[in-house]
Protein backbone atom coordinates (compact mmCIF):
# COMPACT_ATOMS: atom_id res chain seq x y z
CA UNK A 1 0.00 0.00 0.00
CA UNK A 2 1.53 3.60 -0.76
CA UNK A 3 1.49 5.34 2.44
CA UNK A 4 -0.28 8.84 2.51
CA UNK A 5 1.92 11.49 3.23
CA UNK A 6 -0.67 14.40 3.96
CA UNK A 7 -0.08 15.09 0.05
CA UNK A 8 -2.52 13.30 -2.79
CA UNK A 9 -0.73 13.03 -5.82
CA UNK A 10 -3.12 12.50 -8.92
CA UNK A 11 -2.17 10.96 -12.26
CA UNK A 12 -4.45 12.30 -15.52
CA UNK A 13 -3.70 9.72 -18.24
CA UNK A 14 -4.42 9.58 -21.76
CA UNK A 15 -2.96 9.66 -25.69
CA UNK A 16 -4.32 14.24 -25.73
CA UNK A 17 -3.63 13.91 -29.04
CA UNK A 18 -4.40 16.59 -29.57
CA UNK A 19 -5.05 18.17 -26.28
CA UNK A 20 -8.22 19.95 -26.07
CA UNK A 21 -10.34 22.62 -23.61
CA UNK A 22 -11.68 19.42 -22.61
CA UNK A 23 -8.95 18.44 -21.01
CA UNK A 24 -7.41 21.97 -20.02
CA UNK A 25 -11.13 22.44 -18.18
CA UNK A 26 -10.81 18.95 -16.42
CA UNK A 27 -6.86 19.41 -14.98
CA UNK A 28 -8.10 22.96 -13.90
CA UNK A 29 -11.28 21.27 -12.17
CA UNK A 30 -7.66 18.89 -10.52
CA UNK A 31 -5.82 21.62 -9.20
CA UNK A 32 -8.48 22.29 -6.77
CA UNK A 33 -9.08 18.94 -5.36
CA UNK A 34 -5.28 17.50 -5.67
CA UNK A 35 -1.92 18.59 -4.19
CA UNK A 36 -0.25 17.90 -7.45
CA UNK A 37 -1.13 16.27 -10.30
CA UNK A 38 0.69 14.62 -13.66
CA UNK A 39 -0.58 14.82 -16.73
CA UNK A 40 1.02 11.27 -18.40
CA UNK A 41 0.93 11.06 -21.92
CA UNK A 42 0.68 7.24 -22.90
CA UNK A 43 3.36 6.03 -25.48
CA UNK A 44 1.44 3.77 -27.56
CA UNK A 45 3.96 2.50 -30.37
CA UNK A 46 0.40 0.55 -32.01
CA UNK A 47 -1.73 3.56 -32.87
CA UNK A 48 -0.58 6.20 -35.75
CA UNK A 49 -1.13 9.48 -33.46
CA UNK A 50 -0.62 13.02 -35.52
CA UNK A 51 1.86 14.36 -33.13
CA UNK A 52 4.78 12.21 -31.48
CA UNK A 53 4.86 12.32 -27.50
CA UNK A 54 7.92 14.93 -27.38
CA UNK A 55 5.70 17.16 -29.31
CA UNK A 56 2.78 16.55 -27.02
CA UNK A 57 4.46 16.91 -24.21
CA UNK A 58 6.28 20.28 -25.28
CA UNK A 59 2.82 21.53 -26.30
CA UNK A 60 0.82 20.80 -23.12
CA UNK A 61 3.43 22.56 -20.93
CA UNK A 62 3.33 25.46 -22.72
CA UNK A 63 -0.47 25.30 -22.56
CA UNK A 64 -0.18 24.34 -18.61
CA UNK A 65 3.17 26.62 -17.99
CA UNK A 66 1.18 28.52 -15.23
CA UNK A 67 -0.06 25.61 -13.43
CA UNK A 68 2.11 25.36 -10.47
CA UNK A 69 1.22 21.63 -9.48
CA UNK A 70 0.59 20.36 -12.70
CA UNK A 71 3.94 18.43 -14.36
CA UNK A 72 3.18 17.30 -17.70
CA UNK A 73 4.96 13.33 -18.24
CA UNK A 74 4.98 10.42 -20.35
CA UNK A 75 4.81 6.31 -19.63
CA UNK A 76 4.40 3.28 -21.31
CA UNK A 77 2.82 0.22 -19.82
CA UNK A 78 0.27 -0.58 -17.25
CA UNK A 79 -0.92 2.80 -15.92
CA UNK A 80 -1.28 1.25 -12.07
CA UNK A 81 2.38 0.68 -12.37
CA UNK A 82 3.13 3.99 -13.46
CA UNK A 83 1.31 5.32 -10.74
CA UNK A 84 2.70 3.52 -7.98
CA UNK A 85 6.36 4.68 -9.24
CA UNK A 86 4.79 8.45 -9.18
CA UNK A 87 3.43 7.71 -5.98
CA UNK A 88 0.31 8.76 -6.40
CA UNK A 89 -3.36 7.68 -5.14
CA UNK A 90 -5.62 8.58 -7.61
CA UNK A 91 -6.05 7.89 -11.47
CA UNK A 92 -8.57 10.73 -12.83
CA UNK A 93 -10.85 9.99 -16.00
CA UNK A 94 -12.86 12.13 -17.72
CA UNK A 95 -16.66 10.88 -18.74
CA UNK A 96 -18.45 12.66 -21.43
CA UNK A 97 -20.65 10.26 -21.67
CA UNK A 98 -22.32 6.62 -20.64
CA UNK A 99 -20.42 5.16 -23.71
CA UNK A 100 -17.05 6.37 -22.02
CA UNK A 101 -18.67 5.11 -18.20
CA UNK A 102 -19.09 1.80 -19.81
CA UNK A 103 -15.07 1.46 -21.12
CA UNK A 104 -13.68 3.72 -18.26
CA UNK A 105 -15.54 1.64 -15.39
CA UNK A 106 -13.71 -1.98 -17.14
CA UNK A 107 -10.79 -0.31 -17.08
CA UNK A 108 -11.30 1.06 -13.31
CA UNK A 109 -11.78 -2.20 -11.90
CA UNK A 110 -8.88 -3.81 -13.92
CA UNK A 111 -6.94 -1.64 -12.30
CA UNK A 112 -8.40 -2.18 -9.01
CA UNK A 113 -7.80 -5.71 -9.62
CA UNK A 114 -3.99 -5.00 -9.65
CA UNK A 115 -3.06 -2.07 -7.27
CA UNK A 116 -6.34 -1.75 -4.92
CA UNK A 117 -4.41 0.97 -3.45
CA UNK A 118 -4.42 3.27 -6.02
CA UNK A 119 -8.15 4.75 -6.49
CA UNK A 120 -10.15 6.11 -9.89
CA UNK A 121 -11.92 9.15 -9.54
CA UNK A 122 -14.38 9.79 -12.44
CA UNK A 123 -15.30 13.68 -13.08
CA UNK A 124 -17.87 14.73 -15.53
CA UNK A 125 -16.93 16.42 -18.49
CA UNK A 126 -18.36 20.75 -18.27
CA UNK A 127 -21.37 20.68 -20.42
CA UNK A 128 -19.29 23.14 -22.84
CA UNK A 129 -16.84 20.28 -23.29
CA UNK A 130 -18.54 17.17 -23.14
CA UNK A 131 -18.79 16.86 -27.36
CA UNK A 132 -15.46 17.57 -27.47
CA UNK A 133 -12.85 14.51 -28.39
CA UNK A 134 -9.56 14.37 -29.85
CA UNK A 135 -10.65 13.09 -32.65
CA UNK A 136 -13.23 15.01 -33.79
CA UNK A 137 -10.82 17.73 -33.59
CA UNK A 138 -8.72 16.37 -35.82
CA UNK A 139 -10.95 15.62 -38.21
CA UNK A 140 -12.93 18.81 -38.26
CA UNK A 141 -8.68 20.39 -38.76
CA UNK A 142 -8.40 18.10 -41.63
CA UNK A 143 -10.92 18.85 -43.33
CA UNK A 144 -10.19 22.38 -42.86
CA UNK A 145 -13.15 23.49 -40.51
CA UNK A 146 -12.96 25.77 -37.40
CA UNK A 147 -11.44 24.66 -34.60
CA UNK A 148 -11.19 28.15 -32.34
CA UNK A 149 -12.56 27.49 -28.96
CA UNK A 150 -12.79 23.53 -28.95
CA UNK A 151 -8.44 23.71 -28.27
CA UNK A 152 -5.79 26.17 -26.58
CA UNK A 153 -4.64 28.59 -28.70
CA UNK A 154 -1.45 27.43 -29.12
CA UNK A 155 -2.40 23.78 -29.80
CA UNK A 156 -5.25 25.37 -32.63
CA UNK A 157 -1.97 26.87 -34.45
CA UNK A 158 0.07 23.84 -34.54
CA UNK A 159 -3.02 21.44 -36.07
CA UNK A 160 -3.35 24.36 -38.57
CA UNK A 161 0.44 24.23 -39.41
CA UNK A 162 -0.08 20.51 -39.60
CA UNK A 163 -2.77 20.41 -41.77
CA UNK A 164 -2.38 23.16 -44.20
CA UNK A 165 -2.55 22.02 -47.90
Amino acid sequence: MIPHSGSVIAIYPGSFDPFTNGHLDLIERCTHLFDKLVVAILRNENKQPLFTVEERTEMMREVLRDHAHVEVDSFDGLLVDYAARRKAMVIVRGIRAISDYEYELQMALMNRRLRPEIETVFLMASEAYSFISSKLVKEVAALGGSISGLVPPEIEAKLVKRFAR
